[in-house]
């Protein structure tokens, strides 16, 4: 994905949320699947996210890309 798509993918996907998202707010992104889910992605490192005291915090373009990834992926 270049860096123009992923711009305007960021303006009309997730507007909702903010642009950094926790556990359960990106559990609400991926069609509301379980923390420990999240959870597991995120500490395999399938999307990309920081760590501050006790909890992950992933910016929201690195779900925006994972999703394109995994229609890439299915095509």
């Amino acid at each position: 994905m270049t860096k123009a798509e992923a711009r305007e993918l960021y303006k009309i996907m997730f507007t909702n949320y903010p642009d950094v998202v926790n556990v359960k707010e990106l559990g609400e992104m991926l069609g509301n699947i379980s923390d420990k889910a999240v959870r597991r992605l995120l500490k395999e490192n399938v999307i990309p996210s920081f760590f501050i005291g006790r909890k992950y915090l992933v910016p929201k373009i690195n779900v925006i890309e994972y999703l394109t990834s995994l229609e890439k992926s299915v095509s």
